[in-house]
């Protein structure tokens, strides 16, 4: 069924739940047998079943079920450790990128002759970026 054919039931299903009280006794049997005759005209659906995994994997479906040796488990552990320090190490390395940033940022405003709070006038700032242009 396409979008059209789709808002169209929508809307009879929606005149129908409205009206439903209202409607004579013969069109309420006629909708009835017409749906029971729908159902009856109904595919059945695919019987679903579930599959163990590890029916599926055949022998090496326990693998990860055995205890395993301390070298296996040092193998595994290992790079998850790598990980977790290249990912640590990458945080220290950004910290002090902005903290050198913030650093240079605050001595060139030191630096400066103009007050502090010529950098927060607005008016300044679009004063700086029309004589940069």
């Amino acid at each position: 069924m396409n979008t059209k054919d789709l808002n169209f039931a929508y809307r009879v299903k929606h005149a129908l739940d409205q009206n439903l009280d209202n409607l004579p006794a013969s069109t309420a049997d006629r909708l009835a047998s017409a749906r029971k005759n729908a159902l009856s005209r109904k595919k059945p659906e695919a019987l679903r079943f579930r599959i163990s995994s590890l029916a599926i994997a055949g022998q090496f479906g326990g693998y990860m079920q055995e205890r395993m040796s301390w070298l296996s488990r040092v193998g595994v552990l290992t790079p998850l450790l790598v990980g977790a320090l290249i990912f640590v190490g990458l945080y220290e390395f950004e910290q002090e990128q902005r903290i050198a940033e913030l650093a240079e940022l605050d001595v060139a405003v030191l630096a400066d002759d103009l007050p502090v709070s010529a950098y927060v006038d607005k008016g300044f700032n679009a004063y700086l970026a029309a004589r940069d242009d």
